[in-house]
């Protein structure tokens, strides 16, 4: 009878020891796969992000939010034109993500094979407006009276807010009229909105939300007519980047997906633009 009793407390002992061990175990195999999963998710990764001037000063809070909960992605911006943009990555230059100020430039390079086809959204929409330096005097009202000034600054061929100004004068019927102006041919929008705050020129053509990020330097005369041109649509994708790893091409979609959640739409909106359809 005490043998029995005796054997009865080792079994006892024996399963509590077991139970202990395998508890240790699955909490060491559970601490494990944590940490595993902390050092996939920080794999730190460099993307490059090719944007239309227009979008620099709200990617740059965009940025500053991302890196807050994702400090192991370096964000390398290339602001510009457009049209000089879709050249750069047509010429090879190394870019994961083309956030455009126009679906031209975004449709060419699709065509072209430049670009993941399904990654396409057309995230934002922006105004296109008329406006003269702050406190300076004219006598132009807006686009149909618009050759009444001396002088206007506008986007070059190929700098999406010139070529839709180009297309609001041509269905003004305008188009002779204004070529014969002085005009001043700027390389991207940030050219044209700094030539007419500088006062080099009396009128410009800008994106609505230029104007706004200057309302100390120049002031909306008017907004172009209804029926004037197509939206100023912005069209956001993944470009095909041979030279990128399956690190830096996930960091580039994770990246996209959080340029369209509600916190990166409502910075853009902060900025003046529209959320697109």
């Amino acid at each position: 009878m005490k043998l029995l009793k005796k054997t009865l407390m080792l079994v006892l002992a024996l399963l509590m020891v077991g139970g202990s061990l395998a508890a240790c175990g699955s909490n060491e195999e559970e601490t494990t796969t944590a940490a595993e999963t902390t050092t996939q998710a920080a794999v730190p990764a460099t993307i490059n992000v090719f944007i239309a001037a227009s979008l620099k000063n709200a990617m740059t809070q965009l940025q500053t939010m991302y890196n807050e909960e994702h400090p192991e992605i370096t964000i390398v911006y290339n602001p510009d034109s457009s049209g000089k943009l879709q050249t750069q990555i047509q010429e090879g230059a190394e870019c994961d993500i083309f956030f455009s100020a126009a679906a031209k430039q975004m449709n060419e390079l699709n065509a072209g094979g430049f670009i993941k086809t399904d990654s396409i959204v057309n995230l934002l929409e922006n105004k296109i407006v008329l406006i003269k330096g702050k406190g300076t005097e004219t006598t132009v009202t807006g686009f149909e009276n618009v050759t009444n000034a001396a002088s206007i600054a506008l986007g070059g061929e190929g700098v999406p807010v010139g070529d839709y100004a180009r297309t609001v004068f041509a269905n003004l019927g305008m188009t002779d009229k204004v070529n014969a102006m002085e005009i001043n041919l700027g390389s991207d929008v940030t050219a044209v909105l700094t030539a007419v705050s500088e006062g080099s020129n009396e009128v410009g053509v800008v994106y609505a939300t230029d104007a706004q990020s200057m309302p100390d330097s120049v002031e909306v005369i008017a907004e172009a007519p209804a029926g004037s041109m197509d939206p100023a649509v912005y069209p956001a994708a993944l470009v095909e980047n041979a030279l990128a790893d399956e690190t830096q091409a996930d960091a580039a979609a994770a990246f996209l997906a959080f340029l369209q959640t509600d916190a990166a739409k409502a910075v853009f909106e902060q900025y003046g633009f529209s959320i697109g359809e």
